[in-house]
């Protein structure tokens, strides 16, 4: 285990559930299993590519834990996949779905390959030997994979397609956010966008402060960072500024969020938009002057070279660890108020969980069911969270930490160890 286990961000984690199990009072016994996968799987997937060449690229698939459910958790495709992140990302996710109290446990998948320089027959090349060789280990009552960096529906779609020549018959359950014509379920392509929002409207509530004339600012202007942008504009929030890896824009009074999305998602740039607004650099946003601040982009945004410049007053994490533990403390210090990634993000496998419901089930639901059943859990979860981390003095990082592995202590426990 020494390849995987030995990367910065798998000992990362470690330090984060060895922190948060002390304050919890965990046994040092479940400590020391959630400290390891339960399977870690590498494969070679050779792909014969459009010049008749054949390349080979390394495929993982890290199963952490199984207790409260089937394995669950992304696979992505992108050239600095390694072993190591790919097990931390396993082990990230089991902490997420017991947070969220979802039946799941965590696991993680991905290719180091960059998939923007493969064609699509490559791609899809590449995606049905992948799922060839890990066919053994998933399916939809073991392990269910679903989109992540790199991947999006149509992965999905190949994944279950491949999965189903194996075993003769159609088997929708085995991945989620697949097209809806196949079984994907309404609501998911915005749901970690939604949800982050859900988490927004309950820390305002418990701060006494309305989520109308809120002032937002976003950093990401992906699925997660427009959909946070839009369902926040729904709801009566100023968008004052939104950005993507070239820069932003930024308006005081407010952005016409539904205008800039329809010319964004033509235009794939802000440039050329016609309402009023200023040009500003992702510095220049992260430091932006409102009530909320929304890193919906890569993991780093915020370090301690430019957490100083924050000036919101709640930093709600869009994207997975877009603070470094630097920044965190810093901000902390500042007395700004953090949603944590595990929760804030979460809307996405919350509604994957949906999915996968609906088809195991045959039975699907309209969006709306979708939306309010995706409300219930995340106030749920936040409320779990809130509360736990007003209880014992401590922040919300550390305390969903807590939350989250108390749960997956009883279900260990409980479950006992086998063989005795």
């Amino acid at each position: 285990m020494d390849v995987l286990t030995s990367g910065h961000l798998y000992q990362n984690t470690i330090n984060i559930i060895n922190h948060a199990a002390e304050i919890a009072g965990i046994d040092p016994a479940i400590r020391t299993r959630v400290g390891k996968p339960k399977r870690a799987i590498m494969v070679s997937v050779p792909v014969r590519m459009d010049d008749h060449t054949v390349k080979v690229f390394a495929g993982y698939r890290v199963q952490h834990s199984q207790t409260l459910g089937p394995f669950k958790g992304g696979i992505r495709y992108h050239k600095s996949v390694t072993f190591s992140e790919v097990g931390a990302l396993a082990m990230l996710m089991t902490f997420k779905n017991s947070l969220l109290g979802l039946p799941l446990g965590g696991a993680k998948g991905g290719v180091a390959v960059d998939s923007s320089t493969l064609s699509r027959n490559e791609l899809q090349s590449l995606t049905r030997r992948y799922t060839s060789e890990i066919s053994n280990f998933i399916g939809p009552e073991s392990d269910i994979p679903a989109p992540d960096v790199g991947t999006d529906a149509q992965t999905m779609a190949w994944i279950m397609d491949s999965y189903s020549q194996e075993k003769g018959y159609a088997v929708p359950g085995v991945v989620t956010g697949k097209p809806v014509e196949i079984g994907g379920s309404l609501g998911r392509v915005g749901a970690t966008g939604l949800g982050a929002i859900f988490c927004l409207q309950e820390l305002l509530k418990v701060l006494d402060k309305p989520m109308a004339g809120t002032t937002i600012a976003i950093q990401g202007f992906g699925n997660v960072g427009s959909h946070a942008a839009l369902y926040a504009f729904e709801r009566g929030a100023k968008v004052v500024a939104v950005s993507d890896v070239s820069g932003g824009i930024a308006n005081e009074k407010g952005i016409n969020i539904p205008k800039l999305i329809e010319h964004y998602s033509t235009k794939k740039m802000f440039k050329g938009f016609s309402e009023p607004h200023g040009e500003i650099t992702n510095d220049q946003l992260i430091a932006t002057k409102c009530d909320v601040l929304i890193p919906a982009a890569l993991d780093g945004a915020i370090d301690k070279e430019n957490a100083n410049s924050v000036q919101a007053k709640i930093v709600v994490e869009g994207a997975n660890g877009p603070l470094t533990t630097d920044a965190d403390l810093i901000l902390q210090k500042k007395g700004i108020k953090i949603i944590p990634d595990i929760l804030a993000n979460g809307g996405g496998v919350i509604v994957s969980y949906f999915e996968w419901v609906q088809d195991i089930s045959a039975f699907f639901w309209d969006e709306e069911e979708v939306n309010a059943n995706l409300q219930k859990v995340m106030q749920a979860a936040f409320k779990r969270v809130w509360t736990f981390a007003e209880k014992n003095k401590i922040d919300t990082r550390t305390a969903a930490m807590c939350v989250s592995l108390k749960r997956l202590e009883k279900a260990m426990l409980l479950r006992g160890l086998y063989p005795r």
